[in-house]
């Protein structure tokens, strides 16, 4: 099989309809029975499974996966990518914000990297609506972080486009820590410490509206995850055990943001 999608999905009964119908349209014309979409569920308290499950007879393609309890984004795709048969293997959002078309660029050049990734910073990415200023500035603080605590060249870590081999995924992917705020980062620092190149190109991506985040809590979580995983890849390691016990619950509170 060429390709499997993985779909994270938490409460998302009412963008996930329009996201899989557009993607298993657009994949199954080009793909046929060669790629796989998995929607994996998790924690949810709406319908997102049922909706999910309605498209099942139209396109033997899908498959759900449901765990009962929130694991967070990270979780949710680790989980998907245990059942994952493609020789690609990557996920995105649920809510639609990367379109199918801007997906399959992502397959189109992964060339010889085993990790590649959509950036709406690159020049050339196309990004609409303008997201809010509050959100922009979140992210441009996180990302400096990011590439000066990780040295870490890239210019959009939490897109929710990313695609790998099977290999590098098989690699990196299972031995991933902390699945939520920090799920992405530690991606990215694993594939590069283990000698993957990563590729990075300009994607295109819309704001869906919908979103449950709440900024000022989302950058004090997204600080304390990022601050622990480079703990964890420190001579004070130890450092952890304690963090963990005061501020642990904090940083676990929520899904990955993008």
């Amino acid at each position: 099989m060429k390709l499997s999608i993985i779909v994270p999905a938490y409460n998302e009964e009412c963008r996930i309809g329009g996201m899989l119908e557009a993607y298993l349209s657009h994949f199954s014309a080009g793909y046929g029975d060669e790629f796989e979409i998995i929607v994996s569920v998790n924690g949810s308290k709406d319908r997102t499974e049922d909706v999910v499950r309605d498209f099942q007879p139209r396109f033997p393609q899908l498959r759900v996966l449901v765990t009962p309890e929130p694991i967070g984004k990270g979780g949710a795709v680790m989980a998907g990518g245990r059942i994952a048969r493609g020789d690609l293997i990557g996920f995105v959002d649920a809510d639609g914000a990367t379109p199918p078309a801007a997906f399959e660029d992502l397959v189109k050049q992964i060339g010889g990297a085993g990790l590649i990734i959509a950036s709406r910073r690159l020049p050339g990415a196309v990004v609409r609506p303008r997201q809010p200023w509050k959100r922009r500035a979140v992210s441009r603080v996180f990302n400096g972080l990011v590439r000066s605590l990780f040295k870490l060249k890239i210019t959009d870590t939490q897109c929710g486009a990313k695609l790998m081999t099977a290999e590098a995924w098989r690699a990196i992917v299972p031995h991933i820590g902390l699945t939520k705020w920090a799920f992405d980062v530690d991606m990215l620092f694993k594939t590069r410490r283990a000698g993957y190149r990563i590729a990075e190109i300009p994607t295109t991506w819309r704001d869906v509206a919908g979103s449950k985040l709440r900024i000022g809590r989302v950058s004090f979580q997204m600080l304390l995850a990022i601050v622990r995983l480079r703990l964890l890849y420190s001579p004070l390691r130890w450092v952890v055990t304690l963090y963990d016990r005061l501020l642990g619950r904090v940083i676990e509170l929520e899904p990955a943001p993008r």
